[in-house]
C-alpha cells in the first residue's frame, strides 16, 4: 500500500499493491496495522456502508456534527466516482477548502477522511458502487448537509450529458457560511 499527499492536511489517498496475473487480480483493500502506521493514527472502523447510484447521482455532501463525528475510508467497487472532501474545522488554516479525486473500480484507490471534514461524490459511470468504513455509527440527529452547490465553496463538479440527481435532503442542505455561525 502506498499513501499519497493531498492538497488537505490529513486527507490521504491510498494506491494498494496489486496483484494481478491470468486468473484475475488480488489485493488487501484494508489492514489495520498497515493503515495505522501509514496514517499515523490508531483507527477503528464501526460500521460499513454500501450504496448503488445510477449516473447524475449527487450524494453530499454530508458529515456528522460531534459528538458523533465520522472518519470515512472510501473506495469503488464498480464503476467512477468524482469525490470531494471539504474542510469543515472551523480553526484550520484550510477551512473552506476543498479536494477532488476521481475514485473508480478501475484504479482502486481509496480515500481517507478524517473526522472535521464534510463528504460528497458524483457519479460519472452508467451506475457506481460506493463502499466506505465509517469510525462512528450514523447518528441521524448529527447529520448535516451543505449544498452541494455552494457558492461560497464553488465546486467545479463535472459536466455530464444527464442532470444532476440529488436527495430531497441533499437539494435543501445548509449554507457553508452558516457553519462559521455554529
Amino acid at each position: 500500500m502506498k499513501i499519497v499527499e493531498t492538497s488537505l492536511d490529513d486527507v490521504k489517498l491510498i494506491l494498494p499493491t496489486v496483484f494481478e496475473d491470468s486468473r484475475g487480480f488480488f489485493y488487501e483493500s484494508f489492514n489495520k496495522k498497515t493503515f495505522g502506521s501509514m496514517i499515523k493514527e490508531d483507527v477503528t472502523f464501526v460500521q460499513d456502508n454500501h450504496s448503488k447510484s445510477r449516473q447524475g447521482v449527487l450524494r453530499g455532501l454530508h458529515f456528522q456534527s460531534p459528538p458523533h463525528e465520522q472518519g470515512k475510508l472510501v473506495r469503488v467497487l464498480a464503476g467512477e466516482i468524482y469525490d470531494v472532501v471539504v474542510d469543515i474545522r472551523a480553526n484550520s488554516p484550510a477551512f473552506g477548502r476543498w479536494h477532488a479525486e476521481l475514485l473508480s473500480a478501475s484504479n482502486r484507490k481509496q480515500l481517507w477522511i478524517p473526522t472535521g471534514y464534510a463528504h460528497g461524490f458524483l457519479t460519472l459511470s452508467d451506475t457506481a458502487e460506493v463502499s466506505y468504513k465509517t469510525t462512528d455509527y450514523w447518528h441521524k440527529a448529527s447529520e448535516v448537509t451543505i449544498r452541494w452547490n455552494d457558492p461560497t465553496l464553488a465546486i467545479p463538479w463535472p459536466a455530464l450529458q444527464v442532470p444532476i440527481i440529488t436527495s430531497t435532503k441533499d437539494a435543501v442542505g445548509i449554507e457553508f457560511a452558516s457553519l462559521t455561525a455554529r
